[in-house]
């Protein structure tokens, strides 16, 4: 796999070693002393030690701090620690490396690094965040897209509710997608990071908000993900399925400017309420609300189905739904993502306290079809 670079929206250094790109283009961006961001669990990967390689060629020319406490789903603490490791390090830059909880992570601290009064449910007040500091995205998942994305989903400590910060500023100076530092991500976790990226792909698409651009995105990402995603998940060392995956993840990112929908409401609280990985949420609400939206509007899958594979040109609306819905739900259970949410530690007792997070979350508003508390409420029974 040859090193490419394209822009959408940001600068991106694509393909097996493109790692090597750091350097130079950190140099480029006036970056000397960059504070990495990290969770624990990557500072013994092979991943990890690649990046303290390509840092370690150049000892003359960076000095480097590292915050590595980001947690699976990161919370306002996170970038509180984040902010003043950067300031107590006289850092100059960020360089978030892991999955998307370290992207969103390194990505906002910058604004606490800004602001560090701010109380961040305040977010929105502030509307010049122009002048952050420099940021690098080097995802070693794919997942989230958080790497080319304008927003930090975290969970504030005022209303312990995920938060979205949402602001152009936020944006990466580049993004580097090596493959190579996803080869050692085990089966499971490649799996629900991978049905995040489908999930960000079909809520996409299906959102009614106009975005014609982002609806080719979003489609050739699930045709992506369906080729890429078993092999990978078969073959971990399939280093081409793994740069499939990446760009697949980065294009559902990028899809989603347009939003998402009721799926998302449904995990964002089952991530805050019962401490749920993202992408599993997702995949374990993903066919339920997918049956929920075409029963109320028939045909909204076709074209996902086609894009999956599928000959659907010549059958009705609900054949076509049907038949996307039960390719769905294969796939997941193909990748070890089928089963019940009490199978995974959520409790009766919860569903008030999901659906309440669930109604407040933005996400469902963008719905292809429109969603009510009872709705969100019987698709959690559902899911149980």
């Amino acid at each position: 796999m040859k090193p490419v670079v394209f822009s959408f929206p940001t600068r991106i250094f694509f393909g097996a070693g493109a790692l090597t790109a750091l350097p130079e283009n950190l140099g480029l961006i006036n970056v000397r002393r960059p504070l990495i961001v990290t969770d624990p669990g990557m500072l013994n990967t092979d991943a990890y030690r690649s990046l303290l390689d390509i840092l370690g060629q150049n000892k003359d020319r960076f000095v480097w701090s590292v915050y590595a406490g980001v947690h699976p789903n990161p919370t306002e603490q996170d970038l509180r620690e984040s902010a003043r490791a950067f300031v107590e390090n006289n850092c100059d830059g960020v360089i978030a490396f892991g999955g998307g909880s370290a992207l969103d992570v390194g990505k906002a601290a910058r604004i606490l690094v800004k602001r560090p009064d701010l109380d961040l449910t305040r977010f929105y007040d502030e509307t010049d965040w122009s002048g952050l500091a420099p940021f690098v995205a080097i995802p070693t998942t794919a997942g989230t897209g958080s790497e080319v994305g304008r927003s930090s989903v975290i969970t504030l400590a005022k209303t312990n509710r995920k938060a979205v910060l949402f602001n152009p500023a936020l944006l990466a100076s580049f993004v580097i997608l090596d493959p190579e530092l996803t080869r050692s991500l085990p089966p499971a976790l490649t799996a629900a990071t991978g049905v995040d990226a489908l999930t960000h792909c079909i809520e996409a698409f299906t959102c009614p908000v106009f975005h014609p651009i982002c609806d080719g995105v979003a489609l050739e990402g699930i045709h992506l993900i369906v080729d890429a995603l078993p092999r990978v998940f078969k073959n971990g060392k399939d280093i081409d399925a793994r740069g499939q995956m990446l760009v697949a993840a980065a294009m559902g990112a990028i899809a989603f400017q347009k939003d998402l929908g009721v799926v998302h409401s449904l995990a964002h609280p089952l991530s805050t309420v019962a401490g749920m990985h993202h992408g599993l949420a997702n995949a374990l609400c993903l066919v339920p609300a997918m049956k929920f939206c075409a029963s109320r509007k028939p045909g909204i899958y076709r074209r996902v189905g086609i894009a999956c594979g599928l000959d659907l040109n010549a059958v009705p609306d609900v054949e076509a739904d049907g038949r996307t819905i039960e390719f769905i739900s294969r796939f997941l259970v193909g990748l070890g993502l089928a089963g019940r949410l009490r199978a995974y530690g959520v409790k009766p007792e919860q569903i008030d306290e999901l659906v309440a997070q669930a109604w407040d979350d933005p996400c469902h508003k963008t719905n292809v079809v429109p969603v009510t508390a009872e709705d969100l409420r019987s698709l959690y029974l559902e899911v149980m």
